[in-house]
């Protein structure tokens, strides 16, 4: 799968001193014409592709799959393509590590547009978090003001904006 993009976050200055922790993860592209399946968090007040961590032993595909029927409810996942892959190096603090390296592996796909049930987790309910059907573009700009207004903005932000607008370049352009 191609590397869209390696980012660094600021707080980490020498990647070799660091002790690493690997998070592989998988994400899923579900487009409708201009409006594009992404998970909305209230807490964050953000826009996000759905996806989350691998379980051992799991395909990134399977777990695309898995992640996006868990948080959506998608029904009748099929045309499953990749897309690229999105590198990010962030701060860790557990696991005896004190950096996160995440490896988003993105694919497209086609779903119904009626969804099912979400199966989320303690987390994301306390988030907030639900799957929305939203316009690209307005997902793009809601999350540009997220970033120059809010002092509660999550650390994915930048990498889900990215990831909207190569969408809109690379698939919608």
């Amino acid at each position: 799968m191609k590397l869209l993009r390696t980012t660094i976050h600021p707080d980490i200055t020498d990647l070799e001193t660091m002790r690493l922790v690997e998070r592989p993860a998988a994400r899923a592209i579900a487009l409708d014409g201009q409006d594009i399946l992404l998970m909305y968090t209230a807490r964050y007040d953000d826009y996000s592709i759905p996806g989350g961590g691998l379980e051992p032993n799991e395909s990134a595909q399977a777990g695309m799959i898995r992640e996006l029927q868990e948080e959506t409810g998608a029904q009748n996942i099929r045309d499953i393509m990749a897309f690229g892959c999105y590198e990010e190096y962030r701060p860790w603090y557990k696991d005896d590590a004190n950096v996160m390296h995440m490896l988003s592996y993105c694919f497209t796909c086609r779903i119904d547009r009626e969804l099912g049930d979400t199966q989320f987790e303690a987390y994301e309910i306390k988030n907030g978090m639900e799957p929305r059907w939203v316009n690209i573009h307005q997902a793009i700009a809601h999350n540009h003001r997220t970033m120059a207004e809010s002092d509660k903005k999550g650390l994915s932000i930048e990498r889900e904006t990215f990831l909207l607008e190569r969408i809109v370049d690379q698939l919608l352009g």
